[in-house]
């Protein structure tokens, strides 16, 4: 992503996590946590829509953790169903305990089910994959963000997963779901609310 990107590998459960690390310039103020799309469909932690939270994160003052979820680029193990990336996820989680978690499509999905399983301020969700996953709620506060035509998770079906939790869905005007043309449009939206 940049010059000063650097790599971690965290000891997970099934073998080593590759993350893709970058800190702001200035003082750090806490760490985000950003899980990349579907890994059996492309997604990897240089997805552009991943790169754009992590730059967003990285101009609010937030150290940006990018794990590749198991068996996609330095990170062991094979997919799992979304159980293990869960459970990766997790391990991220305990060591670095970041202030954040954000995701985008399968990796929103992934970081709804962590959050279920750990104390989490505020989260930053883009594209969530509900039509794929039963996805829990999400705390109170949470930043949902969602292309008017994404073609790949139709509004309707996030918008009936975020009714009963009474959580508004921020919209993209005419952004698809990778946010072709449309990314500094969502890096704006993800800065006003965590600058």
């Amino acid at each position: 992503m940049r010059p000063s990107t650097r790599r971690e590998l965290v000891a997970g459960p099934a073998g080593r996590i590759e993350c893709a690390v970058d800190a702001p310039e200035g003082e750090v103020r806490g760490r985000a946590l950003i899980a990349h799309p579907h890994p059996q469909f492309g997604g990897t932690l240089d997805n552009k829509v991943v790169q754009t939270l992590a730059r967003a994160f990285i101009e609010c003052g937030y150290e940006s953790w990018r794990p590749n979820f198991r068996g996609i680029g330095e990170s062991e193990g094979a997919y799992d169903g979304g159980k293990g990336e869960v459970d990766d996820l997790f391990a991220v989680y305990e060591k670095i305990h970041p202030s954040v978690l954000a995701g985008f499509s399968f990796g929103a999905a992934m970081q709804a089910m962590l959050a279920k399983r750990v104390k989490t301020g505020p989260m930053a969700l883009v594209g969530v994959a509900v039509t794929s996953f039963e996805v829990p709620p999400v705390p109170a506060g949470t930043l949902v963000i969602h292309g008017e035509r994404d073609e790949t998770i139709p509004l309707a079906a996030v918008l009936d997963w975020a009714r009963p939790q009474e959580l508004p869905v921020t919209l993209v005007p005419e952004a698809d779901h990778f946010f072709h043309r449309k990314l500094h449009v969502l890096r704006t939206i993800v800065t006003r609310c965590f600058g």
